[in-house]
Parts: C-alpha cells; sequence; structure tokens
C-alpha cells in the first residue's frame, strides 16, 4: 500500500480512448506538462482519467439529490490512481456562455463593484442606499423594465416588413410572415376580417396597412376556407397576429435557429432608449464614484479601471456614503483581483464585454485568475493549452502566474504544444509516439532534459534541436488589396495593404486588433463583393476605400467553429466522404438483390438505422434521485443500424465498422476508389489521419475542426484565385503536425492562391512571405500596424513587441 501522504500520483492500467495500459507516476507540487502529437492520448490521460477519476471520488461524497444538479463525468477506464489530490479543471470550453455572462460574471469583478457602489458610492441628496443587486442588469432589482437589462432593443418598420410593396398580401407582400398553412392561415384571417388581400399593399389605406402590421390585438374569427378540388376543409377558429408581434414572438421564443434567423432579418437592434444601453435602472444610474456610473466603469478596459479606481479614492467629490475605511477595502480588493487578470495578458478587456465575444483562451485565463485569488492548496490544477491564442510576450506572464499556482502549495498538470511552456516544466510526460492506434503510450515520465534520449518521440527534435528556421526566399507578390480608413472595433483610421500571391502572417498581442482587421473586415469586404455587391460599395460598412478586389475570385474563410452541433454531424458526413461510402454499399450484390438504395445505409433516416435509438447509437437511462446517464443501445450495441443492414458487407466490412476506422486505415481500405480516395487523402495531408470516419463532430477540438475544413476546401476542384483566411489554424497543433499543416498552405500559395493567417507561432511567421504586425499593445492601446515587410524587416522594428520573439525564431 502507498503512504497516504504518496508525493506521487501513481496512475495504473489507464485505457481510456487510446491509452494502452498506461502506468505512470506523476509527483505532487509540480509544475507537470504533457506533450505528444495530436490524437496521441495527452488529454486522455491528463482530462479523461486524472481529472475524470478525481471528481467522480468527489462525486461520492456528495448527497445523491445534489449529485443530480452537477454535471458529472463517466468513471474512467483505468485500473487504479492513488496519491490523488482534489483536482479542479480549467479546460478549454467550446459551449457557448449566455448572452448575459460577461467579463465581470465570469471573473466576479462585477460584484465586487457593485458592492463599492452600493457602500461607497456617491448618492444624490436625500437618495436611499441601494443594495449591490440594484447594480446589476441581470436582477430584477436592477434591470431596466424597458429592455430587461440587455441595453438593446429591437424594433420594425413597415419598409423591413414589407420589402416589395407591389405586391398584394395574398402574393406574399408581408415576408415577414411564416410560410405554408400558418402563413395561409393569417391571410384567411384577415381575409374574413374584412381586409382586401389582393389589391396590392402600397394602394391600402395607410390606416389599414398600420393595424395589419403593427396592431397588438388578437381578434378570433371563424374562417371558412375556399373548398379545393378532392378536399373537404371544415370551418375553424382562425386567431390574428400582426407581423410585428408574430416576428418579436419567434425571435424571442423559438428554438429553431433558422426559424430565429429569419426572424432576425426583419429586425433592427437599437440601444435602450429609456436606459441608454446602461441597462441599468435610473435610480442606480444616479449613483456614482469617482464621479463616473458603474456603467461607465464596466465599459473601460480593465488597465483603465484599474487607473481610475486608484485615483478615485480620496480625490475630489462627495464623501462617500459608506466612509474612507469601506471604500479603501473595497478598492484594494477590486485592484488586487484586476491586477491578476492584467497580468495574464487581458488588460485590454472590459467588465461588460460578453463571454459568447471572448475565446476559449480568454475565458479559460479568466477563470485562471479567479482561482489564483481563490486561495486553494493541496489541489491539482488541470489545465488544456493555457498558452492558446497568446502572444510569446503574454506566454511569459501566464507561465509567472502559473508558477504562483504552484508555489501556493498546488499541482499543475498542463496539456500544451508551446515549447516555452514545456521548457518551464518540472516534470514532463511525453505521450505518443504517433496518433490514434499508433499512440497511447507513455514515452517519457521525468524531468524534461530526459526526453533528449527518446529517439521515437515527435517532441524531442523541437524540443533540444534548436536549429533556426531556414531561410526562404519571400515570394513577390502578384497584387495587393488595400483598405483606407478601417474603422471597427479598436482598429481606427488605419490603412492596410493585403499582399495577393504570396503568405501573410498577421501578428500581434492579444486584443491587438488582429481578428478584427482580418476576421471582420478583410473577410467582410470580400464576403460583400462575392454576394454581388460592387467592390467599392463592399468596403463601406468597415472602410473608407477599397482596391484590388477584383484579382480575387473566391473568399474562403476557415475558422475554428464546430462542423456540427450534435453527434450525427461527424468527419464522414461533413467532407461528403459518407455520401461515397453509401453508394458503394448500395452498389454490393446483397443490396441490389434486397432493393436498398443509398439512404438504406444513413443512420439518420429511417428504413436502415436502428429504431430503439433513432442511429443514435446510445440511449438515455432515467435514473431515480441521479441525473440522466448515457448507455449503449441494447438492440444495436452501438451500432446504430438495424440487423437487416447489418448483412450488408462491403470487403468484409458493415456501414458501422467501417465509420469506425480510422481515416488512414480508411485509405488502404478505400485504394482504388478515387472520390474516396481524395477525401482521404486530403485529411491525410492535414494531420487528421488518427481520426474514426463517424467521430461525431462534439469530439472535436476547434483545431481538429478547422483542418476538416481546410481538408474539405483542398479536396475541390479549384479554379481561379483563391484567397484562404486562417485564424490562428496552430491553435491545439504539435510542432510536427504544424509542420504538416504548413506545408498545405504553403503548397495553396505555390498553386497561385493568397493565403492570410493570424498567427503566434513564431516558426510560422518567420516562414512567411509577409507580416503584418499590430499593437503596440491591446484593446485601446493597440489597433495600428506597427510594422509591415517580410519577416526580417519587421524582426528589426522598433516597438513592435512582437520583433524580438520574430528574431529569435529567424536566429538573430
Amino acid at each position: 500500500m502507498h503512504s497516504p501522504h504518496d508525493p506521487y500520483v501513481r496512475v495504473r492500467g489507464a485505457r481510456e480512448h487510446n491509452l494502452q495500459d498506461v502506468n505512470v507516476d506523476i509527483p505532487r507540487d509540480t509544475l507537470t506538462v504533457f506533450t505528444g502529437v495530436s490524437g496521441s492520448g495527452k488529454s486522455s490521460l491528463a482530462f479523461g482519467t486524472i481529472y475524470a477519476e478525481a471528481q467522480r471520488r468527489y462525486f461520492e461524497s456528495v448527497a445523491p439529490y445534489a449529485r443530480r444538479l452537477i454535471h458529472q463525468v463517466g468513471a474512467p477506464a483505468v485500473g487504479e490512481i492513488t496519491g490523488l489530490p482534489p483536482a479542479v479543471s480549467l479546460e478549454q470550453r467550446r459551449s457557448a456562455p449566455g448572452a448575459r455572462s460577461s467579463v465581470g460574471t465570469v471573473t466576479t469583478l462585477s460584484n465586487s463593484l457593485r458592492m463599492l457602489f452600493s457602500r461607497a458610492g456617491e448618492y444624490p441628496p436625500g437618495a436611499e442606499r441601494l443594495d449591490s443587486d440594484a447594480f446589476s442588469p441581470n436582477t430584477a432589482a436592477g434591470a431596466c423594465p424597458e429592455c430587461h437589462g440587455l441595453g438593446r432593443i429591437h424594433r420594425t418598420d413597415e419598409g423591413l416588413l414589407v420589402p416589395d410593396p407591389s405586391l398584394s398580401i395574398r402574393e406574399g407582400a408581408i415576408a415577414a410572415w411564416p410560410g405554408a398553412w400558418q402563413g395561409k392561415n393569417l391571410r384567411d384571417v384577415l381575409d374574413t376580417l374584412g381586409y382586401d388581400v389582393d389589391r396590392p399593399w402600397r394602394e391600402l389605406d395607410a390606416k389599414d396597412r398600420e393595424w395589419i402590421l403593427f396592431t397588438d390585438e388578437q381578434p378570433v374569427v371563424t374562417v371558412h376556407p375556399v373548398r379545393e378540388a378532392g378536399r373537404i376543409q371544415r370551418p375553424y377558429q382562425g386567431t390574428y397576429m400582426s407581423a410585428r408581434r408574430y416576428v418579436l414572438h419567434t425571435f424571442a421564443d423559438t428554438k429553431s435557429r433558422t426559424l430565429r434567423a429569419k426572424a432576425e432579418r426583419f429586425l433592427t437592434s437599437v440601444p435602450c432608449p429609456v436606459c441608454d444601453g446602461s441597462r441599468l435602472r435610473p435610480e442606480a444610474m444616479a449613483v456614482t464614484f469617482g464621479g463616473r456610473t458603474i456603467a461607465e466603469l464596466a465599459a473601460l478596459p480593465l488597465s483603465d479601471l484599474a487607473e481610475v479606481l486608484a485615483g478615485a479614492h480620496g480625490g475630489a467629490g462627495a464623501e462617500p456614503a459608506g466612509g474612507e475605511e469601506t471604500a479603501r477595502v473595497l478598492t484594494a480588493d477590486l485592484l488586487a483581483r484586476i491586477g491578476t487578470v492584467t497580468e495574464l495578458g487581458l488588460g485590454y478587456l472590459s467588465l461588460d464585454r460578453t463571454a459568447p465575444a471572448l475565446s476559449s483562451g480568454e475565458l479559460q485565463r479568466l477563470r485562471l485568475a479567479t482561482q489564483l485569488r481563490s486561495g486553494l492548496f493541496g489541489v491539482v490544477y488541470v489545465l488544456d493549452e493555457p498558452s492558446a491564442g497568446l502572444h510569446p510576450a503574454d506566454t511569459e506572464s501566464l507561465l509567472g502566474v502559473v508558477d504562483r499556482l504552484k508555489k501556493a502549495g498546488n499541482s499543475v498538470f498542463v496539456v500544451e504544444h508551446h515549447l516555452d511552456v514545456v521548457r518551464r516544466a518540472d516534470w514532463l510526460v511525453d505521450v505518443g509516439p504517433l496518433a490514434g492506434e499508433h499512440g497511447g503510450r507513455v514515452l517519457h515520465s521525468g524531468p524534461p532534459e530526459g526526453l533528449a534520449e527518446v529517439p521515437e518521440s515527435a517532441t524531442r527534435r523541437f524540443l533540444f534541436d534548436r536549429d533556426p528556421a531556414p531561410v526562404r526566399e519571400p515570394r513577390t507578390p502578384t497584387g495587393w488589396i488595400r483598405l483606407t480608413g478601417v474603422e471597427r472595433h479598436n482598429v481606427r483610421g488605419v490603412d492596410a495593404a493585403f499582399p495577393l500571391g504570396v503568405f501573410t502572417a498577421v501578428t500581434g498581442v492579444s486584443g491587438s486588433g488582429k481578428s478584427t482587421l482580418v476576421g471582420q473586415v478583410l473577410a467582410g469586404v470580400l464576403a460583400d463583393r462575392q454576394a454581388g455587391e460592387e467592390a467599392t460599395g463592399a468596403g463601406e460598412r468597415y472602410c473608407a476605400s477599397v482596391t484590388g478586389l477584383e484579382a480575387v475570385d473566391r473568399l474562403v474563410q476557415v475558422d475554428q467553429k464546430p462542423i456540427g452541433r450534435t453527434p450525427r454531424s461527424n468527419l464522414a458526413t461533413y467532407t461528403g466522404l459518407f455520401d461515397t461510402v453509401r453508394k458503394l454499399f448500395a452498389q454490393t450484390g446483397t443490396a441490389r438483390e434486397r432493393g436498398y438504395t443509398a439512404g438504406r445505409f444513413s443512420f439518420n433516416v429511417r428504413g436502415g438505422r436502428c429504431e430503439t435509438c433513432q442511429g443514435e447509437g446510445f440511449v438515455s437511462v432515467e435514473l431515480l434521485f441521479l441525473p440522466s446517464t448515457y448507455a449503449p443501445c441494447p438492440d444495436c450495441h452501438g451500432a446504430r443500424y438495424n440487423p437487416e443492414t447489418l448483412e450488408v458487407t462491403l470487403h468484409g466490412l458493415t456501414i458501422a465498422q467501417v465509420l469506425d476506422l480510422t481515416v488512414e486505415s480508411a485509405a488502404s481500405f478505400f485504394a482504388g476508389t478515387p472520390a474516396a480516395e481524395r477525401a482521404l487523402t486530403t485529411l491525410l495531408d492535414v494531420g487528421l489521419g488518427y481520426l474514426r470516419l463517424g467521430q461525431p463532430a462534439t469530439e472535436l477540438s476547434g483545431g481538429e475542426a478547422q483542418r476538416i475544413k481546410l481538408a474539405s476546401e483542398l479536396q475541390r476542384t479549384r479554379r481561379g484565385h483563391t484567397l484562404y483566411l486562417l485564424d490562428e489554424p496552430t491553435t491545439g497543433l504539435h510542432p510536427a503536425d504544424v509542420e504538416v499543416l504548413m506545408r498545405q498552405l504553403h503548397g495553396l500559395v505555390d498553386a497561385g492562391n493568397t493565403v492570410v493567417v493570424v498567427e503566434h507561432d513564431m516558426a510560422v511567421v518567420a516562414g512567411a512571405d509577409q507580416v503584418i504586425d499590430l499593437g503596440p499593445g491591446g484593446g485601446g492601446r493597440g489597433g495600428r500596424i506597427v510594422a509591415a515587410g517580410a519577416p526580417r524587416e519587421v524582426a528589426r522594428a522598433a516597438d513592435s513587441r512582437t520583433a524580438p520573439y520574430l528574431a529569435r525564431a529567424l536566429g538573430g
């Protein structure tokens, strides 16, 4: 038996996902980094095994009635883990937070600021002291009653609801109304009410048009439908709903993403006229601190907020209602907590910045800052690529924060690819050697320098061979897209020039405006042009003028958004490979004898799928006093198809077994089938050979989703000049996988296309033809082009925070 004070976390017989009966000992109170190529099994060990087991043990101590309120992960496939303390997981969550969630709520800094205003704010003479809840737009006590604390209201007008007034109501003049029976019902109700549904809309009386579109009345009438041949339609009670009421009701209540998007086309969003977008009641907005309202302070970048709070106390103004001491204590607490967030390179964020507008890396660092202030010790923190989306300058601050967590008496386990973080590790667990079934083994567990003796490790070469990037002669641009006077977020009055026919890297610290310039402005003007707008008009939303667009025939924007939101979407369906596979099964002798078409082999429709689980492969099991859990389907045992469908085989494999193949295995299996080979080859080319064809979209990382989208583009027959825009394509990639991806991207440029990437990996930037560096800081301190030119030129730029790191990558 191990001592209860065992200084090691000892894992025995880990078999989660692709782990091959792994045994490993990891010392506590260290910074331990898990490395390995994408899909090697490092996350399965750190999160799927160690963290999952710590969470399972914690849940066993929680009362059953409380357990059902907490999302649980299942018990990991592991023999035994000893020496395991309580664990806190900080993952790169991919689920989107709600619109009311913000930087302030994630960090709980909003609570402290509200307390400051409640206890130490400057109130108008005679005003009652308000509770802190009265300063929150998310409570009934504080929310503006007009916009319910959202700060904006949705409105509509006749021009939006009736885009073509030459049509009659019967011809569909009211475009906002639903289609099919529901729209016909509304027209029939209007007809019954005595309105002329056959006259052109513009000829109707203004008073009638107003009532039809905007009334809040909902009269009920008996509708006598017009008889149609062969159909008997009985009279029914029909209720009228105006176009505005229908659109607002659909926008607010529908669960359908498509219906909501359609309703949104008929609405404009404007600041609330009652609270002017502050989201709060007038009583709360009358209270100030340092001469500013809480909404004004929440809108400031955190670095500016800290300056205001530091200067406000003791300055001119009324005596704070709660006294000097209260103000001093609350302000000191706020400043200390803001300091941790700004230390992590997030000083450009404001408290009112909504959480959905944050990257997963920003969210994780905000939660990390909150944990640092929590004062916990004796805990294992399991972090998922905390350096993702970080400029090298910000990574140094991150390492300082991680070091403080360790010094406070905690263990920090990090899944990471960034070599600067790997080099700072006390202990290194390298998993591999390759991905999927060719990985899942611990190649090295010990101090980082020991990895130098492990030749089969893919990490070793990058960690110890510090040769500078080979110097490549930059390509010559074939033309330029020039954006003049860009105005978007913190990018103000900027003139930007993007070279065509080359590989361009856009760099800068977090929040400097990179994604705004590339992902919104450049992508926006190109998308407008593709939609058929004139090149000159395309940029009006974002900049004064645009030139050079005519040289680009097509825009491809490859982001890290999921390829699907349900387990029914997978690698094979997204790439179109599944269509080919189903056709091949339909052409087999057995399928032809039975009359099975390609549709029989889809798990999304009736016929071939297992109806017990409706093609999901698992069923939900309701447990008394516990949350629902999922179990393999008792009939198909996870195969997703019915027995008759599984009797059809292709080269000895059923459709379910084909979906279980990895991309690498499938490439051999489908050799000689051009349509399948093309899709599989491109997936192999972007380093995704370890993924299974039927792997659900919900299990894929953002980086994997981005590479699947890129592979889908690569397999298409390309015509004309294509501009590819990628936002941090190397996020979540091991340096060996980055090399594979860069070969593909440079291949696109060699074929006559243009590639623009937003990137922090200096090895990638060093290999670019052109670099555009934004900064010098984030938020209001950024948004300018600090340097532009070949990598060696930018590496010499005096006021660029990227320059020293780029110079190091170039061997300068």
